[in-house]
């Protein structure tokens, strides 16, 4: 960017209003972000803030209020950046529409300070441990490259304190919502199964249109990586255009351009380069996993990684916590912690996964689901059924018939200590929740760690 463009930017947003709704992570660090770009920033959150982020708001001497949002103030924002929770329907969101004042995500407004190379990944599974297994090869490369979105600090306070070449970006369909000029130079959708229904007007395409919007400004120069086997994909880009390269994969075809199995190996083809590499040897075992691989490869290739760290990186990572996370073995039982399974898809990939009976610990927070999907694997892999939600209802009278025991319980603890007495030697105790965790836990971060801490204490 020039010196002139620098400086005309900068006398557009100087005393600009930036006000935040939503005081979190992606709230603080555009405030941080906000602040040092010269914009006048007032932070605002309907809850309490919490205790972390007030201290960091207080050092930053940012100004702020909690427990409520001041609509006089609000509504002299010249742009507000709101969280990815705050549903576009709450009426301070729609009166903001009404008076015209832009409303963008952090991902929108980090992005437009920095001349990075950025790789969106989106999709209703998978998008965490692809962006974890990208990075992951691309910081064995040696490269310059930053994690964010919904993993770790937030991608405005990276862009305000700690500038990299290159961002690896996990992003949500809320994220994706807010933003207007945002492109990633490489774009990947995992795939896209019914979730988050309740923030769509319960319309599948109203959540397909939004995980889409990631590819929305990409050029003839830039990579739409996405399952080549994923139904709901394919329709949308038979009916819909991007300018975007198209490079598929897949575990059930070939490609001419992508990524396809072909005896028991990958195989990656982009340019006249072949990738190849064995399906055994992957850290990450699973048909999802081999995906999830697919994907991070053929994004490293398109950066020039050297085959060689590639290999490598695929067959020394290790997944993501509270992803089919292996956490102790005890009385020859393996208990896995699955908490980041909070929708069918996650849970029916898990389910596919277990090679032993299967104790499955299930429930929370329903989000509209259809529990009938998983039933052929619950058929086949699982002995005994452990609720853990406040109201199991719909799962009691959805396997009742399947499964001779399933128990009531309110609490990790108490889920484990039944799992412990239910299973035996040679069996697998699986978290799997297929469910959002807010009616016991604080979120499915501390939903698997309270899991964790119970099968230590046995």
């Amino acid at each position: 960017m020039s010196n002139n463009e620098n400086q005309n930017r900068k006398s557009k947003i100087e005393n600009q209003k930036l006000i935040i709704l939503g005081a979190g992570e992606s709230g603080v660090g555009t405030a941080i972000l906000g602040k040092k770009k010269g914009f006048d920033v007032f932070v605002s959150d309907n809850g309490a803030i919490a205790k972390k982020y007030k201290q960091v708001l207080l050092i930053n001497e940012i100004p702020f209020e909690e427990k409520g949002h001041t609509e006089a103030q609000v509504l002299t924002a010249d742009v507000v950046m709101k969280s990815p929770g705050i549903p576009d329907t709450v009426p301070m969101i729609k009166k903001l529409n009404e008076l015209g004042i832009k409303v963008i995500s952090e991902i929108e407004f980090a992005s437009q300070f920095i001349d990075a190379t950025i790789v969106g990944i989106t999709g209703s599974n998978g998008k965490t441990t692809t962006t974890l297994l990208t990075h992951h090869i691309l910081k064995n490369a040696n490269l310059n490259v930053g994690v964010a979105g919904n993993i770790g600090d937030s991608f405005a306070k990276q862009v305000a304190e700690n500038q990299h070449d290159k961002y690896v970006l996990e992003l949500s369909s809320f994220q994706l919502d807010g933003i207007e000029k945002f492109t990633p130079h490489i774009a990947i959708i995992t795939n896209i199964t019914p979730d988050h229904l309740d923030r769509y007007d319960n319309k599948f395409e109203n959540y397909i249109n939004s995980k889409f919007r990631v590819t929305m400004n990409q050029t003839k120069d830039d990579y739409l990586i996405y399952d080549g086997d994923d139904e709901v994909i394919n329709e949308w880009l038979k009916n819909n255009k991007t300018e975007a390269q198209l490079l598929p994969f897949s575990i059930e075809k070939s490609v001419d351009k992508g990524a396809f199995i072909r005896d028991n190996n990958i195989i990656i083809k982009i340019n006249t380069n072949e990738f190849k590499m064995g399906i055994t040897s992957l850290a990450l075992q699973g048909k999802h996993n081999v995906k999830n691989s697919m994907a991070a490869a053929m994004t490293a290739q398109l950066l020039k990684v050297r085959k060689e760290t590639i290999r490598e990186s695929l067959e020394d990572f290790e997944g993501a916590e509270h992803r089919l996370e292996n956490v102790l073995k005890i009385s020859g039982v393996q208990y896995i912690n699955d908490s980041k399974a909070t929708n069918i898809n996650a849970t029916f990939y898990a389910l596919d996964s277990m090679k032993t009976p299967t104790v499955w610990i299930v429930g929370g927070v329903d989000k509209g689901n259809d529990y009938f999907d998983l039933m052929p694997l619950v058929r086949e892999k699982v002995k005994a059924i452990i609720c853990l939600g406040a109201d199991n209802h719909k799962i009691v009278k959805t396997f009742g018939n399947v499964i001779d025991l399933i128990v009531e319980t309110m609490g990790a603890e108490e889920a484990v200590k039944v799992a412990y007495k239910i299973a035996e030697k040679g069996d697998t105790v699986l978290l799997s929740p297929a469910c959002a965790s807010f009616d016991l836990f604080e979120n499915y971060e501390d939903r698997g760690r309270q899991f964790k801490q119970a099968i230590r204490e046995l």
